[in-house]
């Protein structure tokens, strides 16, 4: 019995000792599966704060920020290498300076009464110009009233009275006239001065006291004008060869809505909408109906359209900064390099009256551009391991991916100012057109009305317009308020 027991003892303590084992198994597996969870929970939160760390890096010199939103804190780094010329004037250079002039309005001259020498009386004995000096001064500003007077004439055959008639425009018994109108209106949208204080600038230099209602009126009565004219832009911008293309964020109403631009050397047209894809491609009407070449960043919404593309180098040169800065990818750096020896090339070539790169020399171009591509890619991690994807289609990617995907799906588009040297590198005439709006933003903050986003809009791109096509905007206004806008005159580019 003895043996029985100790074996039934031996049994009872090894089911415990299983018992326990499996346990500790248990507990182990449960450590393992909490150690995979925070593995994988400190995993996310480093890719967050990387991307975190991204988005605060980027600003101008590596994104498409404007300098405006980098901050007074931040040190500003341009792409444009330091000149080795001084500053100031270059030899050659005409100048401005300020020089007298043949016929002067007024001559005040200054003679002695007196002899210095004797005291003899000098105002009968004439005297000779010694020497002449110049001012250059505003006459003084007021305004010029002009009364307008209907008169009635009796026939004397007939005896029957005929009246005359008031000029068009000479609508109220007191009015101002074009020229004010087109001072005022220059200053709230072009200038950007506030109403209020467009009022004020008006009462001080010419004491006239307009009300910022009146002020109001005056701005969509030019935009009413001017909306055939701006009409006439898009048209001329639909037949042209080459336009730049861009976008950018504004508010209406505290609302946030997207202001369009097309644009070349000589034409500008700025069109708002609440959506920034297609449905506002589509409703402001250029991009269907154009068929030539377009230059634009990377954004996928115009590659839709079955014109020629061309890529935005500037904006390149900010994405491959970015990648090199903040993902420490050395092949982002030598794309960086790269892009601006190709750019050099290509402006050393149209200085020399050349149509293209000769194709030795672009040969050699395109065999780098794609021996870095080749290497950036090689360079890249492997995907994190995902069970289940997050989300449906493309799955996220770094930053150096998405560019590296775009430099190769887009290799002609990039290298397309090679083949053709009238393609300009950047597109910072878009750009360039664009960058009132968001000066007017930093001032304004919105438009309180869809009206006043119109207006600004039609305004802005008639006096580009004419800005490029060498008008004066006083002028140029004052035949809008004359409901005589000026003709938009187009050259194929």
């Amino acid at each position: 019995m003895e043996a029985e027991e100790r074996i039934a003892h031996l049994e009872r303590e090894l089911s415990q000792e299983q018992a326990k084992s499996r346990r500790l198994e248990a507990e182990l597996a449960a450590e393992r599966a909490e150690k995979a969870a925070l593995r994988e929970q400190l995993e996310q939160i480093l890719r967050r704060l990387s991307e975190v760390e991204g988005q605060l890096a980027k600003d101008s010199h590596n994104s498409s920020k404007p300098p405006s939103s980098d901050g007074v804190a931040r040190k500003s780094r341009k792409q444009r290498k330091r000149s080795e010329k001084q500053t100031g004037g270059q030899p050659g250079h005409a100048g401005r300076t300020l020089l007298q002039v043949s016929s002067p309005d007024a001559v005040v001259c200054h003679r002695p009464g007196v002899c210095a020498h004797c005291q003899h009386e000098l105002s009968a004995v004439p005297g000779s110009m010694k020497e002449r000096r110049q001012v250059h001064d505003l006459p003084e500003v007021r305004l010029v009233v002009q009364e307008h007077q209907v008169e009635e004439v009796q026939c004397p055959a007939c005896g029957w009275r005929t009246e005359g008639s008031f000029p068009r425009g000479v609508e109220a018994p007191v009015q101002y006239g074009p020229n004010l109108r087109a001072v005022a209106v220059y200053l709230q949208q072009y200038q950007l001065v506030p109403l209020a204080r467009t009022c004020e600038l008006l009462e001080d230099l010419y004491d006239c006291r307009v009300s910022e209602g009146t002020l109001a009126v005056w701005v969509q009565q030019a935009a009413e004008t001017l909306e055939p004219t701006v009409e006439r832009i898009a048209d001329w911008l639909r037949a042209s060869r080459l336009q730049h293309g861009d976008e950018t964020g504004m508010r209406v109403g505290g609302k946030l809505h997207w202001v369009h631009v097309n644009s070349t050397r000589w034409l500008t047209h700025l069109a708002w909408h609440r959506k920034r894809g297609k449905q506002a491609l589509e409703a402001i009407g250029i991009w269907p109906h154009f068929g030539g070449r377009a230059m634009h960043d990377r954004w996928s919404s115009y590659d839709q359209y079955a014109c020629a593309h061309s890529i935005c180098g500037a904006h390149l040169l900010r994405d491959c900064s970015y990648v090199y800065e903040q993902e420490h990818q050395d092949w982002a750096a030598e794309m960086h390099e790269l892009l601006l020896a190709m750019h050099t090339a290509a402006q050393e070539w149209r200085q020399l009256g050349a149509a293209c790169v000769p194709a030795y020399e672009r040969d050699e171009w395109v065999a780098q551009y794609f021996e870095i591509l080749a290497a950036g890619f090689a360079a890249q991690p492997p995907p994190p391991k995902e069970a289940v994807p997050k989300r449906r289609g493309r799955q996220k990617q770094s930053a150096a991916k998405n560019l590296l995907d775009d430099l190769l799906r887009r290799a002609d588009q990039v290298l397309a100012f090679l083949d053709d040297l009238s393609i300009p590198f950047t597109n910072n005439q878009a750009e360039r057109d664009l960058r009132m709006v968001k000066v007017q933003q930093k001032i304004g903050g919105t438009f309180r009305s869809d009206a006043g986003a119109t207006a600004f809009c039609r305004i802005r791109s008639y006096l580009s317009t004419m800005r490029k096509q060498g008008h004066p905007m006083l002028a140029t206004l004052a035949s809008v308020f004359a409901d005589r806008p000026l003709p938009i005159a187009w050259a194929l580019e």
